[in-house]
Parts: structure tokens; C-alpha cells; sequence
């Protein structure tokens, strides 16, 4: 395997890679919204933290409201993270692809000037009449 497939492989995977963080980050958003609809609903009047609410009661949907809540915003922190290290990650492997084909496009073409440049030897040429009698 040459480092140009190996540069292939990894692209793909970190696209896949990408595509898995974006899935976790709206899980997390999910997860969020749904944490706060049910602290929203199962309370009269929940306390806030920033644009959080929560309920610190013995009741178990107070509870399930709250990790709802917190799992939701650590899995979205973490997909949006994930997501940009893996873009960046694939960024950088398409700049060294980039490289490797100039590379290789300059090694073609300094082939093919030597190739061309290469003088042709001079065929003989037969001493034959300018004039056509006719």
C-alpha cells in the first residue's frame, strides 16, 4: 500500500468518522430537548440555571428530567467537537493528497519534456530533381 492509498483511506474514514460525531451531536439534541420538556412538565415551577431547568426532588421524573438534561448537553458538546477535530483531521489529509498529486503531475510532465526534447536524428534525404518535366 503507497502513501497516496493509505492518504484515500483515511479521508474516508475520517468522512465516516464525521458523519458518526454529527449523529452523536443530535442525539444530544434530542436528548436536551427532551430533558427539558419533561422537568418543563412534571414541575410547576422549576428553578433555572442559564436556560436549564431543573428539580431537585425525591420524584424519579424530576431526576430523569435533570440527566436527561445534562446527558443531552454533553453529547451535543461532544459530537460538535468531535465533528470539527474529524473535519479538521480530513482537511489535512486532502492537503497532503494535494501535494502527492503535484508531485506526481510534475514528475509526469518533466518525463515528457525529456521525452520531446530528445532531437530526432535528421533522415537523409535523396538528391532528387526540383523541377517536374512534363
Amino acid at each position: 500500500m503507497d502513501f497516496t492509498s493509505y492518504l484515500h483511506e483515511r479521508v474516508d474514514e475520517s468522512r465516516h468518522s464525521t458523519s458518526l460525531s454529527f449523529s452523536i451531536a443530535i442525539l444530544g439534541t434530542v436528548l436536551l430537548v427532551g430533558g427539558v420538556l419533561v422537568t418543563v412538565m412534571t414541575t410547576s415551577s422549576p428553578q433555572w440555571i442559564l436556560f436549564f431547568p431543573y428539580q431537585l426532588t425525591s420524584d424519579p421524573r424530576g431526576l430523569l428530567g435533570m440527566a436527561l438534561t445534562v446527558v443531552g448537553l454533553v453529547l451535543l458538546i461532544l459530537g460538535i467537537g468531535l465533528a470539527i477535530h474529524y473535519a479538521s483531521q480530513r482537511l489535512w489529509y486532502l492537503r497532503e493528497l494535494k501535494v502527492r498529486y503535484v508531485v506526481e503531475e510534475n514528475k509526469l510532465k518533466s518525463k515528457r519534456k525529456r521525452r520531446f526534447s530528445r532531437k530526432k536524428k535528421p533522415q537523409k534525404r535523396e538528391s532528387t530533381p526540383e523541377r517536374f518535366e512534363g
